[in-house]
């Protein structure tokens, strides 16, 4: 399943997003992972999740990032919840179309691993395509 908190910068996104890893780390029988795009969540996100930046491996564009993502559901079958910030700014587009196609693909990733996806996205939900929250949940 995949889960979206929707709104733009300064609507409070990722402080939602830390608090639900912070809830699913005391919550989760596996393994917590959460994705931002440089190292700002240090001191927020509990020590037992896993915090990865992207920006230390040169993630850039859907293809590139959905092969992160699968990559790091691969690399540990435990995974549980695996909750990312900023998707426009790892992905370095902001295409309705493009983010619609790489949720696609989340979503049949999120159902081979197991695993439950949290984005953050920034933007109004009526610049997203409506066809995407056929197949993802707003949470926000």
């Amino acid at each position: 399943m995949i889960s979206l908190i929707i709104g733009h910068k300064g609507t409070g996104k990722t402080k939602i997003l830390v608090d639900r890893v912070n809830d699913a780390v005391h919550s989760s029988n596996g393994n917590v992972v959460c994705v931002e795009k440089e190292t700002k969540l240090t001191y927020d996100v509990n020590y037992r999740a896993r915090l990865i930046a992207t920006d230390t491996f040169s993630v850039t564009g859907y293809d590139s990032f959905y092969g992160f993502l699968s990559g790091i559901c691969a690399g540990d079958h435990d995974i549980t919840d695996l909750f990312i910030d900023a998707t426009f700014r790892i992905a370095a587009n902001r295409d309705g179309a493009a983010l619609m196609d790489f949720l696609k693909k989340v979503s049949t990733l999120s159902e081979i691993s197991d695993t439950q996806f949290t984005f953050t996205i920034s933007a109004d939900e009526d610049a997203l395509p409506a066809e995407i929250f056929e197949f993802c949940k707003k949470i926000n």
